[in-house]
């Protein structure tokens, strides 16, 4: 049996670009699917970090102006040597700071443009109306994530395709829905039908996420539960009529972990490798630990966090409570970055508390898997 070839758009996917757990599930979908018989195609945005990574990549397609802005279809490989397109536009995406926010925090003011240009290129690309090596490469699925992805499904529905792909769309965090002003709905390429209830209105604007939920075949979530709490006005942030308006076509299925990319027994970014049997091994890399973050050597206990700096992951309850975690006898070590005000209060008890907290705001994937290698229990 062929496989089913799908294409999956995110803006972003370990090891190349990584804020939260949506990355983790991006990067892990191609391996841990290819079993079943899908042939998974990973789509990215060229931030500077993806096209440090993917070199000079091979250049299939390209776009006079893609929503206003040059652009390339670069081709290249993940980890593992599944298939990576990169959609290279520099004046989208080559900016220094986050992918979805400044140096000092702030969204970028174009975000609907970045993001739309990246769901408009997935669904030409899904439906084949890209040619690739002389012919056009089709696909049989278009897997969009989160309100960066959602709009794909939006294209496939509202935009002339050369054929219909059907659209799942995933909610990694119902709480980001790439909402915009109505003002931009003219620069998005779609005819004046998808201005509507079950198109990309939302409340008087352009709800990304929204948009993507009303135009997919299908939605999933990160667990079944999930799938069941956005049913509700305490987590459903406004969308829980609509989810619940689409019934049984929205499914959780429950995330988990890499199990052969997180065994510490074959982890070559551990100092010391351990196994259930080898257990004292792990003191090993809890004092190199406390050297990289600039702590002081105990026996105590040494607590880590590797998270998106912001409310919805308790990040402004830890930053209230740390002074006591330090009283108590505890330290810890924070890898992160997100919200700038979470970011000053984190950096300000560190400062306080020197040999005792050690905070890095940015993303390295090497040093999280040597912090949950070495930490005693994570937050």
């Amino acid at each position: 049996m062929a496989p089913l070839k799908v294409l999956s758009v995110a803006s972003e996917a370990v090891p190349l670009v990584k804020t939260g757990g949506l990355a983790d599930v991006v990067g892990a979908l191609p391996a841990a699917l290819e079993p079943h018989g899908v042939e998974m195609t990973t789509l990215l945005p060229g931030y500077p970090a993806v096209m440090q990574a993917l070199g000079r990549g091979r250049a299939v397609h390209a776009w006079d102006s893609l929503l206003g802005a040059p652009a390339r279809l670069l081709a290249g490989k993940l980890d593992g040597g599944y298939p990576l397109l990169v959609l290279d536009a520099p004046a989208l995406y080559a900016r220094e700071g986050g992918p979805y926010s400044d140096v000092a925090g702030r969204d970028w003011p174009d975000n609907w443009r970045r993001f739309a240009a990246l769901g408009r290129a997935a669904a030409e690309i899904a439906c084949g109306a890209i040619v690739q090596g002389g012919e056009a490469r089709h696909f049989d699925l278009l897997h969009a994530h989160d309100w960066q992805g959602a709009m794909a499904a939006a294209y496939l529905r509202y935009a002339p395709m050369n054929e219909r792909v059907p659209a799942i769309v995933t909610i990694h965090n119902m709480a980001f829905q790439g909402w915009f002003d109505r003002e931009v709905f003219a620069q998005l390429g779609l005819p004046a039908s998808a201005w509507a209830i079950d198109g990309v209105e939302y409340h008087g604007g352009i709800g990304m996420l929204k948009a993507g939920l009303s135009c997919a075949d299908a939605v999933t979530t990160v667990s079944p539960t999930y799938a069941r709490e956005i049913r509700s006005t305490t987590f459903g942030m406004g969308l829980e009529g609509l989810v619940a308006a689409r019934g049984n076509a929205v499914r959780g299925i429950l995330n988990g972990i890499d199990t052969d990319l997180w065994n510490p027994a074959g982890d070559t970014a551990l100092t010391a490798r351990y196994t259930n049997r080898t257990l004292e091994r792990r003191l090993l890399n809890k004092r190199a630990l406390e050297a990289e973050f600039g702590l002081a050597e105990s026996d105590g206990p040494l607590f880590i966090v590797v998270s998106r700096l912001t409310w919805q992951k308790g990040m402004d309850v830890l930053s209230g409570v740390i002074d006591h975690l330090v009283g108590i006898g505890g330290r810890l070590a924070l890898l992160g970055a997100g919200e700038a005000s979470i970011e000053q209060a984190l950096r300000a008890a560190a400062a306080r508390h020197p040999e005792r907290i050690g905070i890095r705001i940015h993303y390295d994937e090497q040093l999280s898997h040597r912090m949950l290698g070495g930490g005693d229990a994570i937050l």
